[in-house]
């Protein structure tokens, strides 16, 4: 185990203590990681949400055997204040990271960096390490993990005796998941083993299990006289570090001669799919409450057989009932539910699936013109405001190396494009920007934005807001070469950060995430400065419908705005001018749309083109103030 670990606050939001839980079920899911993981890495504070910081007994026999501070909101790091809770800090240091996801997987990171034989934890991040890693504002499933399930579970716990539940739809739509054939990366092969294991009557070979396993599975009272399925095993194997290929024997040629279209669908083990990932332990600790209570109001749980499965199965893997003993979850045992009833009282096709819902409209047939000859018929042409400052520039020779984005991984034309991108906006925000503003980069890669603007406006306290670990340690990692004081990092989705800023900036934004920045600064009453990327991306989300403004509303459908979205990308330089051309009208239309959505909330917005032109295919910009 290494010893030079530099000691780290995890700060955690408590709000109450719910029966073997502490409220907000995110804490609790931290601790369960935390306790899964034997992890003693962190100094870990709960932070109570109300004045009062509470009686330090109330949470012990929920604490396991983790030593926990108490401290008040007022008393937490000026960083941490501008974050939703979980967040960890490195001790008296200006790096951030906030949000469940983030956290539980920095968690797993840093355990298995302390001690390297724990390879176990580290496959708690699935393959290619991606388990939860895409954000809850784009991605479904981590939304209903990390949002929508710990949520409609405390809401479930809280309601009132009188108003008898039904069964929230978010579980439902875990049920509903869990029903969906798995897709892993190697799962012809195993679809292949699936189908000699049918064709030899179920006689394949069962992998020889771990001791420790083997005493959960008796625990979990496995039916002995049926074998597992292959799909078990190979989860299992992975579990006890065995190879799954090893169970099944090498193929007939006629199996390995079948069609991939003729092989049988693989069936779900864990939430994921085949392997135990870090969202089997998110999912757990509200499963578990959600079951407890619908116990006691004895509710019958025969419409959710696959989660009953699930959780029983869950309990199986090595570690999970230590974890939960030492958090006093006392799991359930619950009875095998073979199948669902033809009277069916829930209907898991009906559980609301917003990214579903214009499905139909995803496949386009035909052009942009009709829809841009639809809007011109209504007086509405793509419009360019004229260049404030279009000769502006900074002195790139006179500034340290570090400032430049030449200092990335990228060529010296690339290099020379991405500064003329940063005189744009630094340009604009100089204009806009007053000596002791806050001025937040969302989305902000390596820092290229951010640490020009922290460098150049040391009287101003700049916020890099990135979602990837290692592109905001780059950019730490030039700071402090910079010797740079007015800059803080946070590892968060967008939704995490709620402090109070007077400008926002994004360079090239992608997708949904520009209507994000510019919903925050909305919020904020802030003014901002966004370029737009990725039109391709746009779609409905759970919180942005399109088109955004009221004028775009009354005259296009959701498909003829998104046959803008995906010509606005047609601006590359090695396509034909003609094509060029009707892809940066297409662009101007959709920052149009957004433009007027924003002047529906008061503000004054401009939407401009870089210059020169050249530095970027995506080259429109905003200028929003409030």
């Amino acid at each position: 185990m290494k010893d030079s670990v530099v000691e780290e606050h995890l700060y955690l939001a408590f709000s109450r203590q719910y029966r073997d839980s502490i409220f907000p079920l995110h804490t609790s899911i931290s601790l369960f990681l935390l306790s899964y993981c034997d992890c003693k890495l962190f100094k870990i504070f709960l932070v109570p949400t109300g004045e009062d910081v509470g009686d330090p007994c109330v949470t012990k026999n929920l604490l396991g055997d983790l030593e926990v501070h108490l401290i008040s909101r007022c008393q937490l790091p000026v960083v941490v204040q501008s974050c939703s809770l979980p967040a960890v800090v490195v001790k008296d240091g200006k790096f951030c990271r906030a949000g469940l996801s983030v956290v539980l997987r920095h968690i797993i990171q840093k355990t298995y960096e302390a001690d390297p034989s724990k390879k176990d934890v580290l496959e708690l991040l699935g393959f290619k390490k991606t388990c939860l890693k895409a954000c809850a504002e784009v991605s479904q499933w981590t939304r209903l993990c990390e949002i929508s399930i710990p949520l409609a579970v405390e809401r479930f716990l809280t309601a009132s005796p009188e108003h008898c539940q039904a069964i929230p739809p978010d579980i439902l739509q875990f049920e509903r998941k869990l029903g969906e054939p798995v897709r892993v990366h190697n799962d012809d092969k195993i679809r292949r083993q699936k189908l000699q294991q049918q064709k030899a009557g179920a006689k394949a070979a069962v992998p020889v299990l771990g001791k420790e396993a083997t005493e959960e599975l008796k625990a979990g009272e496995v039916n002995e006289h049926q074998p597992p399925s292959l799909e078990l095993s190979v989860a299992f194997s992975k579990l006890l570090v065995q190879e799954a290929s090893d169970t099944v024997n090498r193929e007939d040629p006629h199996i390995r001669r079948t069609k991939t279209s003729d092989l049988p669908l693989l069936d779900h083990i864990f939430a994921e799919g085949l392997y135990f990932t870090v969202a089997d332990l998110v999912l757990l600790p509200c499963i578990h409450q959600f079951l407890v209570s619908s116990k006691k109001q004895g509710k019958n749980l025969v419409n959710l057989p696959l989660i009953s499965t699930w959780y029983r199965r869950v309990q199986e893997v090595p570690g999970v009932k230590k974890a939960a003993g030492k958090c006093n979850m006392e799991l359930l045992q619950l009875p095998e539910l073979m199948s669902v009833p033809e009277e069916q009282p829930q209907d898991f096709s009906s559980v609301p699936d917003e990214l579903e819902e214009e499905s139909e409209d995803s496949h386009f047939i035909g052009g942009p013109r009709p829809t841009m000859t639809k809007l011109m018929e209504n007086g509405i042409e793509a419009k360019f405001s004229p260049h404030p400052c279009p000769n502006w520039t900074l002195d790139w020779t006179s500034l340290p190396s570090a400032v430049s984005p030449g200092e990335g991984k990228m060529s010296r034309e690339r290099a020379l494009r991405k500064q003329q991108q940063l005189n744009n906006l630094v340009a604009a925000v100089t204009k806009l920007a007053k000596p002791g503003d806050v001025i937040v980069d969302f989305c902000s890669g390596g820092g290229h934005v951010g640490i020009v603007l922290a460098h150049m406006m040391p009287s101003c306290q700049v916020v890099l807001i990135e979602n990837k670990e290692l592109s905001l340690i780059r950019a730490k990692d030039r700071s402090d070469e910079l010797g740079l004081n007015n800059i803080w990092f946070i590892q968060a989705n967008l939704d995490y950060f709620n402090g109070t800023f007077n400008i926002g900036v994004a360079l090239h934004a992608c997708g949904v995430a520009t209507d994000m920045v510019i919903e925050h600064c909305i919020k904020a009453r802030a003014a901002f400065v966004i370029s737009p990327c990725c039109y391709g991306f746009i779609q409905n989300t759970v919180k942005f419908k399109y088109p955004r403004s009221h004028q775009f509303k009354e005259i296009l459908s959701y498909k003829e705005h998104m046959i803008l979205c995906r010509f606005a990308d047609q601006t590359a330089v090695q396509l034909p001018p003609e094509r060029r051309l009707i892809g940066k009208q297409c662009m101007g239309l959709v920052d149009l749309d957004r433009a007027w959505a924003a002047e529906e909330h008061n503000y004054s917005v401009r939407v401009i083109s870089m210059e020169p032109e050249s530095c970027s295919p995506k080259n429109n910009m905003f200028v929003g103030t409030p």
